[in-house]
């Protein structure tokens, strides 16, 4: 649906506690729903203000904050089974389970006429539990979604896997009558499921390569007063992934190549390398490896059809070839392809009696070739550019639900949609990330969420003003900048190029990877004035980061943002935040984290621990109860005197921290532990049933930057008596 389209009617969607009147005085323009954001409504104001002063009570290491949104538009439910299959740039299909933030996959956009296949990237990646439905269609394809996922229907636009639950507002889903728009993978062989390189089909692949391909050379010579024998093996390409493969697979059966230079590029042709033997052991190895065998097996044959393909093959226009003269080649390679479900018919030979082998049914048969035999050569196997067309068909059979959660996954990508299982798949438009504890009170926070249209427009006019005089300026502090409606809304390249331009120092805290988008931006701003990225991340197992943190992104995603921001040229400090005593503050979990910190490259850790407002406090302790009720008596004990952990508590977690900091090069300067602490600390908290009690730590700067702000630590001042929260 278009997103102009959704406006909520007058009396419909105002934010708890606030009349119609109260949304007006925020200057409220709209309310909007869709279904890409399922049970939330924007409130689109114009902003009167966006620089907000931080309160002094707050001894936060900043004076002013920008927060482009309140509320979070986390909680996406788009999502797919871990082990769909999504189409690389490359062409080939990997399990999403298996993707990583950053690489290159195949979307679409519509292109004149056409939706086409094009490159695009996937910008976050997180896992979460949904009910479970299968979509079942004509030619075997099955797909395993949640109920909120959406495919593209021929001639129908996007509709949902299920209908809407009762009581929610009605959205198109799938029927029988529907067609999805790709290729499909029809049903999946159990050939699949066997290990990709086998004895079996490493033999199968070097027959296929070396006899389309090779040369083996054996010849008897005389010389005066004696008699020999010349053997030689060569192998030259222009593809180096079909020679490193061929030299894999013969080193796996004792055999020793060499490489060399075998002819250099031309005009017309790219240059070639060969490897070769000319062992007499090694070339009767070769000669035996590639005997044909008289009862040859399905891996056999896996193997060799990819070997002939690297050798003689081709895939250009939509049509997929594989030429040769020799009758036994053409002849195996046909019953290969017979015997693995992939239709094929024989060509007229050629002048000079070369023959060709075609694949028929479509970019679905072509597919299916490709994830059956998996050749070597990437620039062979690529889709990008082609038309999105169905020649097979994906007529929707059946969408079951399975009446069971299982993990689910999906990403999102910088054309908002996927290749799953050959269809194209809807996916969250942006990351659902920021879901601090402390602000996830209600589901108010959740679903009504205020967005400041003309925020950057408001920052430029506040930073002209002859009495700005330049302080840093944090976002993040309250809300992420780069929560899920950021990918729909594109609030921060404003914010970012305001503030550069004006002069105006700033710092960054998120959890969401769509801050990918916007790091080649940050990098000119950080040419310009003290820029500091931070990354909140507190959990380095991924089953109670979901039970804590659900739909944000994990660890792993984190590290990598962590990598990106580095590999940009640019600081990134990490935030461990929240600690949460017995869970993630034992030495052994922080100790985890900070390794896993280290190697990523950030440039500094702050380590702060859970505080607890009113409202948060009773839902955090509600869980607790449910999941951890043996902890409950000693968080009673270490927050007894309200929102945040005793100072005695904190100095202890100090103590513990500081070291494991030390031993990772992230140093204390700059830092220092609160007085007060008491040794009798861990006897009067440890829980009776509790055993050792896991420590945590917290790290005060007093004179040091904002996490990220330079490598050495250098830039913002923080002022007062050191950070002892952060406003989540």
């Amino acid at each position: 649906m278009r997103w102009d389209g959704q406006a909520v009617g007058a009396d419909d969607g105002a934010l708890p506690g606030l009349e119609r009147a109260g949304l007006a005085r925020l200057g409220l323009v709209r309310s909007v729903k869709t279904p890409e954001f399922a049970g939330v409504t924007f409130h689109e104001v114009m902003s009167k203000s966006a620089l907000s002063k931080v309160p002094a009570a707050s001894r936060m290491p900043f004076g002013w904050t920008v927060n482009p949104y309140r509320g979070c538009s986390h909680a996406c439910r788009y999502c797919t089974s871990p082990d769909t299959l999504v189409m690389m740039a490359d062409g080939r299909q990997k399990p999403i389970r298996d993707l990583r933030v950053g690489e290159r996959i195949v979307g679409t956009e519509s292109r004149g006429k056409y939706r086409r296949y094009v490159q695009t990237e996937v910008l976050a990646w997180w896992a979460t539990r949904r009910p479970a439905h299968r979509v079942t269609l004509a030619d075997g394809t099955e797909i395993v979604a949640s109920g909120d996922h959406r495919f593209l229907v021929s001639g129908r636009g996007w509709k949902h896997v299920a209908s809407a639950l009762p009581g929610d507002a009605q959205r198109p889903y799938l029927t029988t009558n529907n067609s999805l728009m790709g290729f499909g993978t029809g049903p999946r062989p159990s050939v699949l499921e066997l290990p990709e390189s086998s004895p079996e089909y490493r033999r199968g692949y070097l027959t296929g390569m070396i006899r389309g391909d090779g040369m083996l050379f054996e010849k008897n010579y005389e010389r005066p007063g004696r008699t020999g024998r010349v053997t030689h093996f060569r192998l030259a390409l222009v593809d180096a992934e079909a020679l490193e493969r061929s030299t894999e697979y013969l080193a796996l059966e004792g055999i020793r190549v060499h490489r060399r230079p075998f002819s250099p590029a031309t005009p017309a042709r790219r240059p070639m390398d060969a490897i070769h033997t000319a062992r007499r052991a090694d070339y009767r190895a070769i000669r035996s490896i590639i005997d044909w065998p008289v009862n040859p097996s399905v891996e056999w044959k896996r193997g060799f059809l990819a070997g002939i393909f690297d050798a003689e093959g081709s895939c250009s226009r939509g049509i997929l070839r594989i030429a040769n003269k020799d009758e036994e080649i053409l002849s195996r390679t046909s019953g290969a392809m017979d015997a693995l479900g992939i239709s094929n018919v024989r060509e007229r030979a050629r002048e000079g009696g070369v023959a060709t082998i075609r694949v028929i049914g479509g970019m679905s048969a072509r597919q299916r070739f490709f994830r059956t035999t998996r050749p070597a050569i990437s620039r062979k196997l690529g889709i990008l550019g082609t038309a999105v067309k169905t020649s097979c068909d994906l007529r929707v059979v059946s969408v079951e639900d399975l009446g069971f959660e299982q993990e689910m996954i999906d990403i999102t990508t910088g054309t908002g949609d996927f290749i799953a299982n050959g269809v194209v798949s809807h996916n969250c438009f942006a990351r659902p990330t920021h879901e601090y504890l402390d602000l996830d009170a209600g589901k108010d926070f959740d679903s009504e969420v205020v967005v400041k249209m003309n925020v950057d427009q408001v920052l430029r006019a506040e930073l002209a003003k002859p009495s700005w005089r330049r302080e840093p300026v944090a976002l993040g502090t309250n809300t992420d900048p780069y929560q899920r409606a950021e990918g729909r809304y594109r609030l921060m390249p404003g914010i970012i190029g305001a503030l550069a331009d004006s002069g105006t120092p700033f710092s960054i805290l998120t959890k969401g990877t769509l801050l990918r988008r916007d790091l080649p931006l940050i990098a000119e701003a950080a040419q310009r004035v003290e820029v500091g990225l931070g990354v909140s991340l507190a959990f380095v197992d991924d089953e109670l980061q979901q039970a804590v943190e659900p739909g944000t992104p994990t660890p792993r995603a984190r590290l990598d943002l962590i990598r990106a921001v580095r590999a940009a040229g640019l600081p990134c400090g990490v935030m461990v935040a929240p600690v949460l005593p017995w869970l993630t503050d034992s030495r052994d979990h922080l100790r985890r984290l900070l390794d896993a910190v280290a190697d990523a490259g950030a440039t500094g850790v702050t380590v702060v621990p859970l505080h607890l407002k009113p409202g948060t406090r009773e839902w955090y302790l509600q869980w607790l109860e449910r999941d951890h009720p043996r902890v409950v008596a000693g968080y009673e004990r270490v927050f007894a005197r309200g929102t945040y952990a005793l100072e005695a508590y904190r100095q202890w977690l100090w103590d513990r921290v500081q070291p494991l900091l030390d031993e990772r090069g992230f140093g204390s300067s700059g830092h220092r532990a609160r007085s007060g602490a008491t040794g009798r600390f861990h006897d009067e908290l440890r829980p009776h049933d509790e055993g050792d009690y896991p420590a945590g730590s917290i790290v005060e700067p007093t004179g040091g930057a904002l996490p990220g702000m330079s490598p050495d630590g250098a830039g913002l001042e923080v002022a007062g008596a050191g950070v002892e929260q952060v406003l989540f």
